[in-house]
């Protein structure tokens, strides 16, 4: 197919790039209006298909750079595929997970239970 798989490579990190953009874009503004509203409606929204579809464009984007780094490494299509595919699922959900947890506790704490700063402060 392709030798070296460049293609795959570029497509990857221009597939993760761009939705990171709308990831980072649509948390963005949720966060901002929970914080308006104090809604904890508006957080567990963020769970859903606004979030988790430019989610899943960044995890597929890590998925091809991951495959086409493999391959150009010697390792064959099929087996950079599935090495790739198994440290992409586990790192998207150890993260989706992470970001769920941050999210309770701006919901339950508000922002400023998530300010780093302040906790260095009391020590």
């Amino acid at each position: 197919m392709f030798d070296p798989p460049i293609v795959l490579l570029l497509a990857g990190i221009f597939m993760g790039l761009t939705s990171g953009k709308a990831f980072e874009a649509t948390l963005k503004q949720s966060v901002q209006e929970w914080n308006r509203s104090r809604s904890t409606r508006v957080l567990s929204q963020l769970r859903g298909s606004q979030l988790q579809l430019p989610y899943l464009g960044i995890s597929m984007g890590i998925w091809l750079f991951l495959m086409a780094g493999l391959w150009t490494y010697g390792f064959g299509a099929g087996l950079s595929m599935i090495i790739a595919f198994v440290l992409t699922i586990a790192t998207a959900l150890l993260v989706w997970y992470q970001l769920g947890k941050v999210l309770t506790i701006l919901s339950t704490g508000g922002s400023r239970a998530l300010d780093l700063d302040a906790l260095e402060a009391k020590e």
